[in-house]
């Protein structure tokens, strides 16, 4: 085990620092950290609904409503989503910022609260083959079982992973990993394909982008979330080039931009927001560079006469 880790934390469990419990005082020592630390550890774990019937879990770290979790349950930044809390009650919650790298996310209880929280490790202080304590909803929120605990020790330690043989399965992601004195170390990322090997983000990572994800930052890239593409601008008819210059619209589509702008088939768009039009390849690139909801200007040929229409961009 760790040496001069009593002295970096005076509050540490004996036990700690020996291969196996050596005696009755031994396991009685860890019975009893685990009893005076998991009432609370209990009310501030909450269960995560997502869309499709997806489950996970989290933490509550302030008595305002922000919760820890895995960026692969928050899925993504500013998503609406539901928390369940210890006492049964359903809460709207959105997604702020993740690390798309590491797992980390951060969700906010749309509520004031107040709420049960937990005190996070701020010095870091967990170690190699301490003993330590997992809660989630395994499965997903059962409200007759409640939240699962199970018990073990840290068994290695990386720089954005910690490694434990409690036994997690489905359901329990995002959930919290404590120190025996009832602290917030970790949050459960990965489910190993064996029950005893379980890979966790420890707090470190939380506290080294906390701002950027109080931001709603989506952070770095990886495979726990996927940024998404951002939405493309949409008009909303088929065109085609015209020899003498501008695309003829051959088609509207229902109810899109153009419909709604009153663009007809046979309109020959000439110019947008006062750019000429000279074929296809010069069209799309132009709309290429716009967005959803901006507001253009078309330039259209209508039966000889040249016309104005304003459009609002759509979303494809």
């Amino acid at each position: 085990m760790t040496g001069g880790a009593v002295a970096d934390n005076p509050g540490r469990l004996y036990v700690n620092d020996k291969k196996a419990p050596e005696s009755l005082r031994d396991l009685r020592k860890i019975e009893e950290a685990l009893q005076g630390n998991l009432g609370r550890a209990r009310e501030a774990t909450v269960g995560i609904e997502l869309g499709e019937g997806g489950a996970g879990s989290g933490v509550i770290v302030s008595e305002d409503g922000l919760v820890l979790t895995a960026a692969h349950v928050s899925g993504g930044v500013g998503d609406d989503l539901v928390i369940i809390t210890a006492d049964g009650e359903r809460h709207d919650a959105i997604s702020l910022g993740l690390v798309a790298s590491t797992d980390a996310a951060m969700v906010r209880i749309k509520e004031g609260g107040p709420f049960p929280f937990v005190e996070i490790d701020a010095d870091d202080t967990a170690r190699l083959g301490d003993w330590v304590f997992s809660l989630g909803h395994s499965g997903g929120y059962d409200d007759a079982r409640g939240v699962v605990v199970r018990l073990g020790r840290i068994v290695r330690v990386a720089d954005v992973t910690i490694q434990s043989d409690c036994k997690l399965i489905g359901g329990d992601s995002g959930g919290p990993l404590f120190d025996m004195n009832g602290r917030l170390i970790g949050i459960h990322s990965r489910v190993g394909a064996s029950l005893e090997q379980n890979m966790h983000v420890p707090i470190r990572e939380f506290h080294r982008n906390w701002d950027k994800m109080l931001a709603s930052e989506f952070i770095g890239e990886g495979p726990f979330a996927k940024k998404p593409e951002p939405a493309k601008a949409y008009l909303g008819v088929a065109a085609e080039a015209r020899e003498e210059g501008g695309v003829e619209v051959t088609r509207v589509l229902e109810d899109t931009a153009a419909a709604e702008a009153g663009l007809e088939t046979g309109d020959v768009i000439l110019e947008i927001d006062g750019e000429e039009i000279e074929d296809m390849e010069n069209f799309l690139e132009v709309l290429k560079g716009m967005e959803p909801g901006d507001k253009i200007e078309l330039t259209v040929l209508r039966d000889g006469e040249d016309k104005t229409i304003e459009v609002e961009l759509g979303e494809r």
